[in-house]
């Protein structure tokens, strides 16, 4: 199946996702608030600026969107049937650079913690999850 957007029209959409401020980060941001959780967000001096920073306890959480990042789920298993190649290439390349920066956090002495935008959007518990993580 073709793709039913012109190249120009493709482009430009694809040039208005964010990778700040995304709506599952905006979601989980509001429910860790209102629990009474605070934190910083996008620390640029640690490996990957975080989404979500809790400095005192060297810990950092990443909302990752379940395409860009080749999530197991329905969307991230979803590969476009146009320009295939270069879509696997790109979600090849993110999942070594998470890797990386993971690695980094380590060596660096934080811990990580990878929310998947599934599981924000269908709230599968996800502030249990998060409380976990934080002790």
């Amino acid at each position: 199946m073709a793709d039913f957007m012109s190249p120009e029209r493709r482009s430009a959409h694809m040039a208005k996702i964010r990778s700040k401020d995304t709506k599952p980060e905006i979601m989980l941001r509001r429910m860790l608030h209102r629990d009474g959780l605070r934190y910083r967000l996008h620390d640029r001096r640690l490996p990957g600026k975080p989404d979500i920073v809790f400095a005192g306890r060297r810990k950092v959480i990443f909302v990752n969107g379940c395409f860009w990042h080749g999530h197991d789920c329905p969307v991230g298993s979803r590969v476009p049937k146009s320009n295939t190649e270069f879509w696997v290439e790109k979600r090849q390349r993110n999942q070594k650079r998470d890797a990386l920066q993971r690695t980094q956090l380590l060596e660096q002495g934080w811990k990580y913690l990878d929310v998947w935008e599934c599981e924000v959007l269908a709230n599968d518990d996800i502030i249990r999850r998060v409380k976990l993580f934080l002790g």
